[in-house]
């Protein structure tokens, strides 16, 4: 980025600084949290400009006063932090994702395997929800199927943070979507032989804005109700207060139950086929500007898995960044951070190598 670029993110963060000092901006939540993430975005870029900055006139005045021991040896130390700082600020002003700092939605689905994949499901659904709640964020189930066992055939949920951030849910989650497989002895194995099976689980970016400019005609949805039912399919209502929404040109299919009322219900369900449309009329745009995005689960297959929980080793894989660790039993209490930074370091890496080559 040249000399005139980085004076005109300077200049844009001034201007946040002092929209985020006017009471009057944060009368309207939408815009204070639009350019609270954006300031927040900017921050560490706009910090390590103006550390290197100050390195740089430092060094100068080091080697201008070099036949000084002190100075020289200040001249030595500064000699080694600008390059570090060049490198940093160079990694911050990598392309990043403009989603990163938003929040979540995610499905969790189960699929090869019966009982078992849906208690695996479950597994996710609870790691999930630990690995949130570790970290500060809200969530909530907005759907769920569960069975007798204990297990999710299906499961939809929110992940949100509480305050603007530059790297938010989306951030550390968005490498999540794909076929999970697990290797374990079921609870329903009677001969103690390992099983297979798997649940896929899609991730799509929770946008506020992108989903109030959704519209959607009346003549392209479906909208049923239904009494909300618990394990088993047992209904645990006794009025038809949960919705599923059907999106009739593409066949998608939203469903809320979780709250007390129809239209609360139907709210909800409207919330995240809108943000569904809109990540799909995105990924379509992206393909056809020949952009590549990472491809999430077509079908809950087990050879199209993303990451391997072996619990006879305590072991989890991700086979796309060839990561392995023996924590298996932390990873499912929430301790997710570990596959996670891998996978973040990763596209860093590839963000960086493409920008060289440019």
């Amino acid at each position: 980025m040249d000399a005139s670029s980085l004076g005109e993110l300077l200049g844009e963060y001034d201007e946040l600084e002092s929209s985020l000092a006017d009471p009057a901006v944060h009368g309207d939540q939408a815009r204070a949290r639009k350019l609270g993430r954006r300031y927040a975005e900017l921050t560490p870029i706009v910090r390590t400009l103006r550390e290197l900055e100050r390195a740089r006139d430092d060094l100068a005045t080091a080697k201008e006063l070099s036949e000084d021991p002190a100075f020289a040896e200040e001249a030595v130390s500064l000699a080694e932090k600008v390059p570090a700082l060049e490198a940093k600020l160079t990694e911050l002003l990598l392309p990043r994702d403009p989603h990163d700092g938003d929040d979540l939605i995610m499905e969790i689905k189960s699929g090869e395997g019966g009982d078992e994949s849906a208690l695996f499901a479950g597994d996710l659904l609870r790691m999930y929800l630990r690995y949130a709640e570790k970290h500060g964020w809200s969530s909530e189930v907005l759907d769920g199927t569960e069975t007798e066992l204990g297990g999710y055939k299906d499961a939809t949920v929110t992940i949100r943070s509480k305050t603007p951030t530059a790297d938010g849910v989306w951030s550390r989650l968005k490498f999540e979507g794909g076929v999970h497989r697990v290797q374990r002895v079921p609870a329903t194995e009677s001969q103690g032989r390992i099983h297979t099976s798997a649940a896929g689980v899609l991730v799509y970016p929770d946008v506020q804005d992108a989903v109030e400019d959704v519209e959607i005609p009346e003549k392209d949805l479906r909208i049923d109700v239904f009494r909300s039912s618990g394990k088993g399919g047992q209904s645990v209502n006794t009025t038809d207060s949960a919705v599923r929404i059907t999106h009739l040109p593409t066949g998608i299919v939203v469903s809320c139950q979780n709250e007390r009322s129809q239209l609360q219900n139907k709210t909800r369900a409207m919330q995240v086929l809108k943000a569904r449309l809109a990540a799909a009329a995105e990924e379509e745009a992206a393909k056809q500007a020949s952009a590549v995005r990472a491809s999430q689960v077509r079908t809950v297959d087990r050879s199209e898995r993303v990451r391997t929980y072996n619990f006879p080793e305590n072991r989890i894989s991700d086979h796309r960044v060839n990561y392995k660790a023996y924590n298996l039993d932390q990873v499912l209490n929430g301790d997710l951070d570990g596959v996670l930074d891998a996978l973040a370091t990763a596209d860093r890496d590839e963000r960086l190598a493409a920008q060289q080559s440019a």
